[in-house]
């Protein structure tokens, strides 16, 4: 049975692994930063500047202590149950050119003092144009994942991403979704610690190739001043629903996590229109037409 060590050493393989694939795609090297939790563990921050990327971040962290009484509200920690364990890599890519989408992938393990524990993650797309063929080529990897484990997981998991990366002020979701899975545990899903450590390393071992192939179709497309305009906006949509509702970055800020890495998931510019209105059969139009839930792709 993989215990907490085992996974924490995993999940920095993975970070390696991510980074270098990254990288090397991009022609620029990250930045890191090791840091410290004063309540315990700490992690180690790695952002891109690159050509491609604008802006990216790849993060590892092991952190451990005290639940404050909020965090521990929010898990629905049992009495008692005050110290935790969390290991997992945290993903956001904002691209230069608007025709390459955002992406985000977290894979996650957290114990709880007493020995419950469980895994979550996912991958989700935010395109700023919504490309039909792109977006159902992107799900069908996920799906291809899923299915080596249980063929129940894919059609769940892309309905809880499908509620759960939704901006309700907005009444849309935040892009095409993905799969978005938490609290999985052993006596829940029937499967072994092992099956469901595995099956959350190879969503995070879908990651790069997917990504990679989306960059690769799109990163020479041209671009007009309107289509930068219409990034920096869906990239303000971005930030409300990272602000407002995204509840990893809530947990990070209340349990004393590092500021600068629960903030990397965010743009370097973005915009907001009072009332903007894209003119009707614009691909800008067009693109939040495909902003709802359950479209099967």
């Amino acid at each position: 049975m993989p215990d907490l060590h085992e996974i924490s050493a995993y999940f920095q393989g993975l970070q390696d692994d991510i980074c270098r694939q990254l990288a090397a795609a991009d022609g620029t090297e990250f930045r890191e930063d090791s840091w410290d939790r004063p309540g315990g563990g700490g992690g180690r921050a790695r952002v891109i500047n690159g050509q491609d990327i604008e802006k990216g971040g790849v993060n590892y962290s092991a952190v451990h202590g005290e639940l404050s009484p909020a965090a521990a509200a929010s898990l629905h920690a049992e009495a008692g149950q005050t110290e935790f364990y969390a290991t997992g890599v945290s993903i956001v890519l904002h691209p230069r050119n608007p025709h390459v989408p955002i992406i985000h992938m977290n894979v996650r393990y957290f114990e709880l003092e007493g020995g419950r524990f469980w895994f979550g993650g996912g991958i989700d797309l935010t395109p700023h144009y919504v490309v039909p063929e792109q977006a159902a080529w992107f799900h069908a990897q996920l799906r291809a994942t899923c299915a080596r484990f249980d063929a129940a997981y894919y059609p769940r998991f892309k309905s809880w991403a499908d509620d759960y990366f939704y901006i309700p002020h907005r009444e849309e979701t935040r892009g095409i979704g993905g799969i978005f899975f938490d609290r999985l545990e052993p006596a829940a899903e029937g499967k072994s610690k092992r099956e469901l450590f595995d099956f959350t390393a190879a969503v995070g071992e879908t990651f790069a190739p997917t990504y990679l192939q989306l960059l690769a179709l799109n990163r020479q497309t041209p671009v007009t001043e309107s289509e930068r305009d219409w990034q920096r906006l869906r990239r303000g949509r971005y930030v409300e629903f990272n602000l407002v509702w995204d509840r990893g970055t809530k947990f990070g800020l209340t349990t004393s996590g590092r500021t600068e890495s629960i903030l990397m998931s965010l743009p370097p510019l973005a915009g907001w229109a009072y009332d903007h209105q894209p003119p009707p059969d614009s691909r800008e139009a067009e693109t939040l037409n495909w902003l709802r839930k359950g479209i099967d792709w």
